[in-house]
């Protein structure tokens, strides 16, 4: 048995497992530190300082940080401005740009500067964030949406813009015409006779598909005239017609009715005689035969006067995969208009009120030669 004791002491004693011995003279350059001089009784105790050097203060940011930041913010500010002023033209101008590489060179400069190069950081996000780029396309979808643009017209190009009439219309023959309110009655006597003649004859009840609709006139220039094209209120059956013989009856009796109101004979669009190609009639009308067509349209019309007439009859009878009559239900979820049968209104283009023909006629009067 091993004793404990006498294995410690023979560590101890041997060299087993110690450190080498350190040659003569000791190691070189090695050095024993010296003791500590000692203190007067009393004194208090020495501070243990350290060879490693106490921190500096941190150095505040240089001037040219704070450039960097104020430049790009007042650069951020400038560009708002422009943009809820509404000059979209200013922001894409050489000014703006050249404002923009003056702040992008200063905030470059600002980033090698050890002191400023938080705060052209800063300034950096801000640009980021607001520049010619950004604010600009804010602005253009702003003008956009409001129609607010002028863009760079010259005052020639402004005051054709305003023009009142329509180019290559002279005011004369805008005055000669109907006006909206003479196409409105006419328009509205002509249905009125037409529903009431089918009831009588055919015993269809009517809906009201939509109001009547007034759209504002381009008048060439790039502007909007005093005149407006006026589509009367539509009528549609809630009766199907889906028999060939009822639907060519349909159209006699209205056209006898048009003839009272001085138009002419009707014109079928669907009908392979109006000169459309086939694929045309095909994709408008089911096919190119009239007889399994499932749409028919017929119009109408008092030439040189504006007014014209639609007649279309819808028809899911000729509907052999289903997609004419998704496309019926989705107009039917849109105005609550019937899903099949015939739809009557009028149409008329470049119509003045009469309210507005006296400020017509003084407005031309700034145009001469137009």
């Amino acid at each position: 048995m091993v004793d404990p004791e006498k294995q410690r002491t023979r560590y101890l004693a041997g060299t087993e497992g110690a450190p080498p011995v350190p040659p003569p003279g000791g190691y070189h350059g090695a050095r024993r530190a010296a003791p500590a001089p000692a203190l007067p009784s009393g004194a208090p105790p020495a501070l243990i300082t350290s060879t490693a050097e106490a921190p500096t203060d941190k150095q505040p940011a240089n001037v040219i940080g704070w450039v960097a930041l104020v430049a790009g913010i007042l650069f951020a500010v400038i560009l708002l401005g422009t943009l809820f002023t509404g000059g979209t033209d200013a922001i894409y101008g050489v000014t703006m740009l050249t404002l923009q590489l003056v702040v992008v060179g200063i905030i470059i400069a600002a980033l090698f500067s050890r002191r400023g190069r938080v705060l052209a950081s800063s300034a950096l996000v801000v640009t980021l964030l607001f520049n010619v780029a950004t604010v600009g396309a804010m602005s253009a979808l702003q003008t956009s949406a409001s129609g607010s643009y002028k863009g760079e017209k010259t005052d020639k190009q402004k005051h054709e813009e305003a023009y009142p009439g329509i180019k290559d219309t002279s005011a004369s023959e805008i005055l000669s015409q109907p006006s909206l309110e003479e196409v409105r009655t006419t328009s509205d006597a002509a249905l009125t006779e037409i529903r009431r003649r089918l009831s009588a004859e055919f015993g269809y009840t009517w809906t009201e598909v939509a109001k009547e609709d007034l759209r504002p006139e381009r008048n060439g220039y790039g502007g909007e005239s005093m005149l407006v094209q006026y589509i009367s209120v539509p009528w549609m059956t809630n009766e199907p017609i889906q028999d060939y013989n009822r639907k060519l009856a349909v159209m006699d009796v209205i056209q006898d009715v048009l003839y009272e109101y001085g138009m002419y004979d009707m014109y079928s669009f669907n009908d392979p005689s109006s000169g459309l190609d086939g694929s045309v009639l095909e994709k408008f009308y089911g096919s190119t035969d009239p007889q399994t067509q499932n749409t028919w349209e017929w119009y109408n019309d008092n030439y040189p006067d504006p007014l014209r007439f639609y007649a279309i009859i819808y028809d899911l009878s000729h509907d052999p995969d289903g997609s004419f009559q998704a496309e019926r239900e989705a107009q039917n979820a849109r105005t609550g208009e019937p899903l099949e049968g015939l739809q009557i209104y009028f149409l008329a283009p470049q119509l003045l009120s009469e309210a507005d023909q006296a400020e017509f006629e003084k407005l031309m009067k700034d145009y001469p030669g137009y």
